[in-house]
């Protein structure tokens, strides 16, 4: 997609959404130490701390989190517990003049909306994936950040591993003919959640900020710590949980964006608990000259073509691997190119903290551009899995043609007093 394609396509959201959103430009990025800040305590916030408290240019001065038992506990196992701010609102690390960057590593329906605070307030933002909770959000939260000129990297750290680097340039350059169609894997196996009755949120927790910009509903504990992922009003699944990581990677080896159509199907065959979610998904992105499709089955604990989750490529010469094993090629006459291991994410986040430091949006691996449109793929596959029809799209916008259901699900509605900026 070139830049103008790409301008159009972020242009499609209402120009007036980010009227409200006054971006403070920082005068110069910090030159020795950056100062970091991290909202969400969960499985990923705790890789987030101990990896940007590990290096030796980076200070972990604050962490953010609703649930007092987890923030507390949690601060306590961090280095240098006594001289860490610890909050229940972010807006404590947001109206700090001495942050430099913040991680946001919430549950997916704030993403969005504190990523574009924390611009707002000017930091530098790490947001996970994926970085929004519907279409929309991602269109407005690229706007955002190229408005800023902040560093905005996207938590698909596949991008920051070397060998994966290398076999995409490999890919590129020919190295296995045409490339015609890359296979997208997401297999393993996830346990049932049961049921769970509707009581009162753990003492302490401010259940309302938790909830933030998604319907009110009685607390459950499905509806909580990490099961969240598993309700529309809060997650997107596992195709935005962790299918990301392949479809992205997926997308970066073809070398596309945003396709012409989507189909798709999914369901629980497995489930039969409080999930919303899928357990079983199949999607197909279709483009001018090659497909992107993507498995998932969340009821199985073997792999597909030798992989649980990973991606494979097919071209005229052979197939090409990326799994957590790293990357090799396999061509056709049974020789061998192996590239070497997987990405680790201490590769991703030194990425972010050098961008930083050298003012360089520019050099990060998964620039906020990127991860928006492997972000709206997967809401392009969960919509067309929740409409049961194909979807045809404009490839340059994203916009679905001629179906207003499907386009009903490219927004949602905000709880008042969380509206996104412009929106109130």
């Amino acid at each position: 997609m070139n830049s103008m394609s790409r301008r159009n396509f972020l242009d499609t959201a209402c120009a007036g959404v980010l009227a409200g959103l006054t971006t403070k430009l920082a005068a110069a990025a910090p030159s020795e130490r950056v100062r970091h800040a991290l909202i969400g305590a969960g499985v990923q916030g705790k890789r987030h701390a101990q990896m940007f408290s590990g290096f030796g240019d980076c200070d972990l001065v604050a962490i953010c989190d609703v649930d007092p038992e987890r923030r507390n506990a949690f601060a306590k196992r961090l280095p240098n517990p006594e001289r860490l701010a610890v909050y229940e609102d972010y807006c404590h690390i947001l109206d700090a003049s001495d942050i430099d960057a913040v991680s946001i590593a919430t549950p997916d329906h704030w993403h969005t909306p504190l990523a574009l605070a924390a611009l707002a307030a000017g930091k530098h933002v790490y947001v996970e994936k994926p970085c929004s909770h519907n279409i929309r959000e991602a269109q407005m939260l690229a706007q955002a950040a190229a408005a800023s000129g902040k560093c905005v990297q996207h938590g698909t750290q596949g991008r920051a591993g070397k060998a994966f680097q290398e076999a995409v340039a490999f890919m590129r350059d020919g190295g296995l003919g045409k490339v015609r169609m890359a296979k997208a894997i997401n297999h393993q196996h996830r346990p049932p959640i049961g049921r769970e009755p509707e009581t009162d949120p753990p003492e302490g927790v401010n259940y309302d900020l938790w909830l933030g910009p998604a319907p009110l509903h009685p607390f459950t504990k499905n509806r909580w710590h990490y099961n969240w992922h598993w309700f529309w009003d809060y997650g997107c699944g596992d195709i935005g949980n962790d299918g990301i990581h392949q479809i992205d990677q997926a997308r970066w080896g073809l070398g596309v964006n945003l396709p012409n159509a989507v189909i798709a199907a999914g369901g629980q065959l497995y489930y039969n608990d409080d999930h919303e979610t899928p357990d079983t998904q199949t999607v197909v992105y279709e483009y001018n000259d090659c497909h992107l499709m993507y498995e998932m089955r969340l009821w199985t604990d073997y792999s597909l073509e030798g992989h649980d989750n990973g991606v494979v490529f097919y071209g005229d010469e052979g197939k090409l691997e990326f799994g957590r094993e790293g990357s090799k090629a396999i061509f056709k006459d049974g020789k061998q190119k192996v590239f070497g291991a997987a990405a680790d994410i201490l590769d991703h986040g030194r990425n972010f903290i050098d961008c930083i430091k050298a003012n360089n949006p520019g050099g990060l691996y998964a620039p906020i551009e990127e991860g928006v449109l492997s972000t709206v793929l997967c809401h392009l596959g969960n919509v067309a899995t929740r409409v049961g029809r194909k979807l045809h799209l404009d490839p340059i916008t994203g916009e679905c043609k001629n179906d207003a259901e499907a386009t009903t699900l490219y927004a949602r509605e905000y709880r008042r007093g969380y509206e996104l900026p412009g929106m109130s």
